[in-house]
């Protein structure tokens, strides 16, 4: 079964242009599902409309998006955060700034917990101490007591990945949760987050413009460009053969780490030509 499922959605800056183009895409419970593209594809955008976190002067102009079979924009604002607040999580791009640096961190895991799902305050610090602990930081409370600041970047994001799994959400949007990474530990980040979703069962939404992580957490693929999905598609098959020509020439332009020789190979002009003109005809 879908535990969401976007359908026919279209965004648009106010007095400005599209933003999102007749967005369609399914993901089940427990799947993880891929959006990649280039930036200003609108990947970021599907995950903010999702979450209901649209900048302002953006408005979903049609489309429907069915959480739990639920048309979330069916509902009024108070009803669509309490539900959204109670069954999704965001794990944002940069810990730095989405931490509060003027708060304990024990106070930004248990919070929502308390104030939207109605736990008790010993509940509460004693999940995020086991979650903590489940995301391998040592000394859970000790780390509670501390400030931002005094972690590291590769331990501020297992914290917001702790708290995004805090509450047992059945969706969780990553938006590119490694990208403020160096490579080591972002492979270590993306180890826990893919041990997690498994052991959670946790449907989840990964934003990010690498391949080489939808290969290593994805199941399945939306390409897109310019607010449009392109190809829909598992990434077993993305790889062994992309149907689009923008999808091949993404794969063809990834770098080749094994070939220190190979050049890079950039999107062809013929390529973007040609997908523009298929997303402006719509």
């Amino acid at each position: 079964m879908n535990y969401l499922s976007i359908r026919n959605l279209s965004a648009r800056v106010k007095g400005g242009g599209p933003l999102l183009r007749d967005v369609s895409l399914e993901v089940a419970a427990g799947e993880v599902r891929g959006l990649v593209g280039e930036s200003g594809a609108g990947k970021s955008m599907i995950g903010k409309a999702i979450l209901g976190i649209l900048p302002k002067a953006v408005d979903i102009t049609e489309g429907q998006i069915l959480l739990d079979g639920t048309d979330l924009l069916s509902l009024p604002p108070a009803e669509r955060r309490i539900r959204v607040g109670a069954s999704c999580a965001l794990i944002p791009q940069d810990p730095l700034t989405a931490l509060n640096p003027s708060r304990r961190i024990g106070p930004q895991i248990t919070d929502r917990l308390v104030h939207i799902l109605g736990w008790t305050r010993s509940d509460a610090e004693a999940r995020a101490r086991a979650l903590l602990g489940e995301v391998q930081i040592n000394d859970p409370a000790r780390v509670l007591r501390q400030y931002p600041h005094e972690l590291s970047g590769g331990m501020r994001q297992r914290i917001l990945i702790a708290s995004a799994f805090a509450a047992e959400p059945k969706l969780i949007v990553a938006d590119e949760p490694t990208t403020a990474l160096d490579v080591t530990v972002q492979k270590q980040i993306l180890k826990l987050i893919a041990g997690l979703q498994a052991r959670h069962g946790t449907a989840l939404v990964f934003v990010t413009h690498d391949l080489g992580v939808v290969s290593k957490v994805c199941q399945s693929l939306s390409v897109l460009y310019s607010g449009r999905v392109v190809e829909d598609t598992t990434v077993t098959d993305f790889f062994r053969a992309p149907k689009h020509p923008y999808s091949a020439a993404l794969l063809a332009a990834t770098p080749k780490y094994t070939d220190p020789s190979a050049g890079l190979k950039p999107v062809p002009d013929a390529v973007i030509a040609a997908v523009k003109a298929e997303v402006e005809r719509g």
